[in-house]
């Protein structure tokens, strides 16, 4: 028997040129670092060693674990063992272009006796994700066909290992699937998926009929992300019971068990906790885009002991990615503003995730584009049921959520304050500075800014700073490599310059998810708190008694 795994394998990093020697006692600046990779930085990893991960076994006696491959991987996925226990299939990009065409990920298949490496799909786009199954007869896995589109659905594919042949299977219509398990007849598998903004589970038989398992997976975490996206995994048994995190909108996931069809929650990890404090509640809520009438969907959390007579503010919500969803899930970050007394209104504009192909690529080559309009619509949308003071609308999101924040406030002065997390402001620093340039500039735009600056331009929040009187607060991670702060820099001294009231909150050792770690969420919810507070009109203001 032995174990599988990966390691980091490093490479000499010695310099293609010699520096002199210091002499005794001298104290000689640090050695400078020699780059000549694409990737040489990652968000959250940092400055690149050189090296590779590779695939290592070693048997359950412990002896001296054997390396299996070796080479350039540009990442190794996942990997799954045969049936036999003689090989292990595994996804990775080993191909020459591998830094500039990111996603072209193959499987392959490696021999433990002599480390034989066999191509074993071959296509333009990513196939990751396998899974043997228990019969050993097929591998299912994940992939597309790349087409250079801002977003592309996974699909599920199902490779016969005795013929060689694939197929693509025949899922839910029109949604991208995200994880999937074998079921142990092998002749089944249960897939997840996101549907307007809901995480659902099913069970296929494989040419055969699907059956929905549940629509309320969710994730585990509190507090990375914060916000309510959807992180599902689940389990799955021989006999296709399946155990899986519970969402619910109102406390955090806890664990539940599917048998014959009928759901049972587990754990009660939570319920402590949640009894000695009174949650806000959320209300799904749908609109009219006033850009082309299509709807959008948004939720609402209702501050504590909500008095529809009352006039709140309202606290718009703008979700990043910009390739994601927001759904029905319990977010801290949500929960937190909704107990400091704001209406927050989160939603799912166009180029969101769950509502199909079609709709996520309206973005595609056009972002932020008439996102504003979505986002306006819901808090239009909200003020029309009477209990939103139209004087105090505060907006705030993170990463592409930033960036529609700052495309925001250059559109409009509604707001009485603003805050953009780890913004673009720049397309064209952004995608020269990005740990992901190549990808970006072949995905997002359709020509680098040398060859096309206008479209940059017209798309970056920074053309339209001199609009801009809504006081914003930036903050941003000092290590983060994604949207670096360097784009943070730019926005707040050009606001600086246009005399807008401006504040920048640097987060010392955070990376692209400032808010991975409890106390860093913390800070960014006393961050953003403070910044609205500060600008809420004065209740003391003759123009405020009047009213």
């Amino acid at each position: 028997m032995q174990i599988a795994f990966t390691t980091f394998v490093p490479e000499s990093e010695k310099l293609p040129f010699q520096v002199p020697t210091p002499p005794k006692k001298a104290k000689w600046a640090p050695t400078p670092k020699f780059i000549d990779r694409n990737i040489y930085r990652i968000d959250s990893l940092g400055y690149l060693q050189k090296g590779y991960a590779q695939i290592f076994v070693v048997s359950l006696e412990g002896n001296k674990p054997h390396q299996l491959t070796s080479g350039k991987h540009n990442r190794i996925d996942s990997f799954t063992w045969s049936a036999n226990g003689d090989s292990i299939y595994f996804s990775a990009n080993i191909h020459l272009d591998q830094e500039i065409e990111l996603l072209n990920s193959d499987i392959y298949r490696v021999e433990i006796k002599n480390q034989e490496v066999k191509q074993i799909t071959e296509r333009f786009g990513p196939d990751y994700f396998p899974q043997i199954s228990p019969d050993g007869t097929k591998l299912a896995y994940l992939g597309f066909d790349d087409q250079r589109l801002g977003y592309h659905q996974d699909s599920l594919y199902i490779m016969e290992l005795n013929s060689g042949g694939s197929y693509r299977v025949e899922t839910v219509e029109d949604r991208s699937i995200s994880s999937f398990k074998w079921l142990g007849d092998s002749n089944r598998i249960a897939y997840s998926y996101d549907d307007y903004g809901s995480t659902k589970i099913v069970i296929q038989k494989l040419g055969g009929e699907k059956s929905l398992i549940t629509s309320d997976a969710g994730g585990s975490s509190i507090a990375f992300p914060g916000r309510p996206f959807y992180r599902v995994n689940f389990a799955v048994s021989k006999n296709a019971d399946i155990a899986y995190p519970q969402a619910n909108a109102q406390r955090p996931a806890e664990l539940a068990f599917i048998h014959n069809g009928k759901v049972r929650t587990l754990t009660d990890l939570n319920g402590e906790l949640i009894r000695k404090r009174e949650m806000a509640k959320v209300k799904e809520i749908n609109f009219k885009s006033r850009f082309d009438n299509r709807n959008i969907q948004g939720w609402i959390a209702y501050p504590p002991n909500f008095n529809r007579k009352k006039k709140y503010p309202l606290l718009l919500q703008i979700h990043g990615g910009p390739f994601y969803n927001y759904g029905p899930r319990f977010a801290a970050e949500v929960q937190l503003y909704a107990a400091a007394s704001y209406v927050v209104l989160y939603t799912n504009p166009r180029g969101s995730t769950s509502y199909g192909h079609e709709f996520a690529n309206l973005i595609h080559h056009n972002y932020p584009g008439q996102d504003y309009d979505d986002l306006i619509s819901g808090v239009d949308a909200v003020i029309a049921q009477g209990y939103v003071d139209e004087d105090q609308l505060f907006a705030t999101g993170g990463s592409g959520g930033g960036t529609l924040t700052a495309w925001l406030i250059g559109k409009t002065n509604r707001f009485r304050a603003a805050v953009a997390a780890k913004p673009i402001i720049n397309w064209e620093s952004f995608v020269l500075t990005s740990d992901f340039s190549s990808y970006f500039t072949k995905y997002w735009f359709s020509a680098p800014p040398w060859e096309q600056p206008e479209e940059y331009r017209r798309r970056s929040p920074l053309t339209y700073v001199g609009n801009i009187t809504t006081p914003t607060m930036l903050l941003t991670g000092e290590e983060d490599y994604r949207t670096p702060i360097s784009e943070t820099e730019q926005f707040y001294q050009a606001l600086k310059l246009n005399k807008v009231d401006t504040a920048m909150v640097r987060l010392p050792n955070a990376s692209h998810d400032i808010a991975r770690k409890p106390s860093q969420l913390i800070t960014k919810v006393v961050s953003i708190l403070y910044w609205f507070e500060h600008h809420k009109p004065d209740p003391n203001s003759p123009e405020l008694a009047n009213n």
